[in-house]
């Protein structure tokens, strides 16, 4: 793990690949390695790392052992027909070794599962200890031994292409590309051709990750390493598109199936001069994480800004503070969003991606919302607990399966956007940590929804509205103005906090003014010289009041958003 926020939230974010020299038998091998990460919202790191591998190791935790993002990611790598390797790891832990209800320990348990879901027998799952080192090297073993090595051909009867898997943006290299080299050899200066973009480039460097970038020479088949293009337009280097030799007829590589963002938000900078920053930054950063779309958009109160695709609100938490840390810019953050459908009166569908696109009540005919098959994973103590959540949520069950003696897998059919209204806090909250969740796109269906608007000090606060369900508006608003009340600095004055629905306010919460002690110099005497200091406080509020504007930090949204 590389970045700062992998290091801080203890989680992998972004894929990394490495170079490992390794002996086995006094024989020398390279072994070409991607590390992934495992939430669900960065599923498709994982799918393009396994499009450049020939197997994967399939690591489970001994404690939380097989979780729906392990079946999920074991389907990818069953596409792609790859080898698998299972492993179980932590095995060092003291809870590893205690017996459960069954009568097996927490490692026996975990291998009876894992040889379940990949339908193999127990004794071929290798348990480890990564920290310690504890049969590590048989994992090594198993790699050398089990994963094919890329078949060698004689150096030059292909011409050479390679699979962009990922890329990176450096000020005085260009963009720089993460290849799997497929046929062929590649060298230092060349004249290159990038397929997609039909676009020329001549290669300033290229290399192997350690994982740092380390120079090479030559660059050959099967081999994961990096080449620096020196383009400076980060649009033109595509993930899953085909570098080959300049004047040279070859087929391009398959590449990758593009990713769907689920999640939907409006991003401005909180200084309409910063909006070209914004765009460069945007393209940079997706050029790191391909999942992130985005497109411009307007609005009146805001000037320019992007409306932004995420597959997730992790994949959304983690890509602003990216923003905000590699780019430094301030960012107005809009309630997420997914895609709503609207057909209106004169049948015509339209796509709602936020609050703002919300059309008037009298031009609504019928309103529909995606909904997921969501699959959990938990420990069966835990069952009541989260049927418990997926009730609060309105989540309607559809099976339960056993997965060894205490694991339960559930499968739930639910609206999208209760997933990302604080579904997944909530789960952990009820779990203990010890749950896991996977979900996958049904469709649309009719659904009874509404534009919740918030007011502060009067004035309509677009980033806060939020589309919520009819019958729901009012315990929405109550919570809403209550968060908003909790983060939003006072005021030399007391501001109103409103929820309006279709013009009515139904809902109000005030912040009390941050006030000064004006009789504190006081220090006896009669009673109307306290008076007339508070009324000339009192009327200096009031004035204030009517003349001032309230300018809302841009922690505030985030804070809200959370």
């Amino acid at each position: 793990d590389m970045m700062d926020l992998e290091k801080e939230r203890g989680i992998t974010i972004k894929l990394q690949p490495c170079r490992m020299s390794y002996t086995l038998n006094g024989k020398p091998y390279i072994l070409n390695l991607i590390d992934t990460p495992g939430h669900v919202d960065f599923s498709y790191e994982v799918s393009r790392s396994l499009a450049a591998v020939e197997g994967a190791v399939l690591l489970v935790d001994v404690i939380q052992g097989v979780q729906a993002q392990t079946l999920a990611n074991l389907e990818m790598a069953k596409k792609q027909n790859l080898v698998i390797i299972p492993v179980i790891n932590k095995v060092d832990l003291p809870q590893a070794s205690v017996e459960g209800i069954s009568g097996l320990s927490r490692v026996e348990e975990a291998k009876k599962e894992l040889a379940a879901v990949l339908d193999v027998e127990e004794k071929d799952i290798l348990d480890i200890s990564a920290k310690k080192g504890m049969n590590v090297e048989k994992v090594l073993e198993a790699i050398v031994e089990k994963i094919p090595a890329p078949s060698p051909r004689e150096s030059g009867e292909k011409p050479f292409r390679a699979l962009i898997f990922d890329s990176e943006y450096d000020a005085y290299k260009g963009v720089i590309a993460y290849v799997r080299i497929v046929d062929g050899q590649v060298k230092n200066n060349q004249e290159i051709y990038l397929m997609a973009a039909k676009a020329e480039a001549k290669i300033k460097e290229l290399g192997y990750f350690k994982p740092e970038l380390s120079a090479q020479v030559v660059l050959s088949e099967g081999e994961i390493g990096y080449i620096a293009t020196g383009v400076k337009e980060p649009g033109l280097i595509k993930v899953g598109d085909t570098i080959t030799e300049l004047n040279v007829e070859v087929k391009p590589l398959s590449g990758y199936k593009e990713a769907k963002p689920v999640l939907f938000v409006s991003v401005y900078p909180d200084n309409s001069d910063k909006y070209g920053l914004l765009r460069e930054s945007l393209s940079k950063l997706k050029l790191n994480d391909p999942s992130l779309h985005f497109e411009p958009e307007h609005k009146e109160l805001f000037g320019q800004g992007f409306r932004c695709g995420f597959l997730g609100s992790l994949h959304l938490e983690i890509t602003i503070e990216r923003l905000r840390r590699e780019f430094d810019i301030d960012l107005i953050i809009f309630s997420p969003s997914v895609v709503y459908k609207i057909i209106d009166r004169s049948n015509k569908e339209i796509l709602i991606y936020s609050s703002a696109d919300w059309p008037e009540f009298s031009q609504i005919e019928r309103i529909e919302e995606p909904y997921v098959k969501l699959e959990i994973i938990t420990f069966s103590d835990y069952l009541g607990d989260v049927m418990g959540v997926l009730e609060e949520f309105h989540g309607e069950y559809l099976d339960t399966e056993y997965l060894g003696s205490n694991k339960v897998f559930l499968t739930y059919r639910i609206s999208l956007r209760e997933i990302i209204s604080g579904f997944y806090d909530k789960l952990m909250a009820a779990t203990h940590g010890y749950a896991s969740m996977n979900y996958e796109i049904l469709g649309y269906e009719k659904s009874d929804l509404v534009k919740l608007e918030i007011l502060v000090a009067g004035k309509k606060e677009e980033a806060f509205s939020k589309i919520v369900l009819s019958e729901e508006a009012y315990q929405e608003a109550r919570k809403l103005l209550k968060k908003i009340k909790e983060v939003l600095p006072p005021q030399q004055f007391s501001v109103a906090l409103q929820g309006l629905l279709g013009g009515r306010i139904i809902a109000r919460e005030t912040i009390r003014s941050r006030g000064k002690d004006v009789i504190a110099p006081l220090y006896g005497g009669d009673y109307t010289r306290k008076r007339k200091l508070l009324e000339k406080q009192k009327k200096g509020k009031k004035k204030l009041k009517e003349r001032a504007q309230i300018k809302i930090p841009n922690d505030v949204y985030l804070k809200v958003l959370k």
